[in-house]
């Protein structure tokens, strides 16, 4: 990714340190009678560095693209690779990080696997040099320890709902 913006081949893997930090989250979606009412899962970004996800061929990932929400294909044992907001940070917006959430199933239930990468503990993070200059200005300050910032703002939290149990994470 580096290269294709003509940075200096390590730029990102030095952002992130030589003891960065992967997490995985197990998902599973039970079939919900009364899908038109609730969400898999709710609207969000990530605060990693990237997201990996291997989903089973149940469709419901849904990415938001022009204010539209657009159903990802399921591609069984394909992984799908997404740049999470600190890339978007890095790259000083170049690679975006998307919206997306999980549409509940009247019909069966869901399962997928999400591996998160971030950079390692008190790394500081901000926009390479190189993609900063007069036509595109810098979009974002320097920060440390992200993701922790993130997910004390976009907790998920997992509610009780009278129709159905939407996602439990293991």
């Amino acid at each position: 990714m580096a290269k294709s913006l003509n940075l200096e081949e390590n730029c990102f893997l030095n952002q992130f340190g030589e003891k960065g930090f992967l997490q995985a989250r197990f998902n599973y979606y039970s079939r919900c009678p009364s899908a038109d009412l609730v969400l898999g899962l709710k609207p969000h970004a990530d605060g990693s560095g990237y997201t990996i996800i291997l989903q089973d061929d149940a469709e419901g990932l849904q990415v938001l693209k022009d204010d539209q929400w657009v159903t990802v294909p399921s591609i069984p044992h394909a992984l799908l690779v997404l740049m999470g907001d600190q890339m978007e940070i890095m790259t000083n917006e170049v690679f975006k990080s998307p919206v997306r959430r999980v549409l509940a199933n009247s019909e069966r239930e869901r399962i997928s696997v999400a591996v998160f990468y971030t950079p390692e503990a008190n790394k500081e993070i901000g926009p390479e040099d190189g993609l900063i200059d007069e036509e595109r200005p810098k979009l974002f300050k320097k920060v440390k320890d992200y993701a922790d910032i993130h997910w004390d703002y976009y907790q998920i939290r997992v509610e009780s709902n009278p129709y159905c149990q939407s996602l439990k994470s293991y």
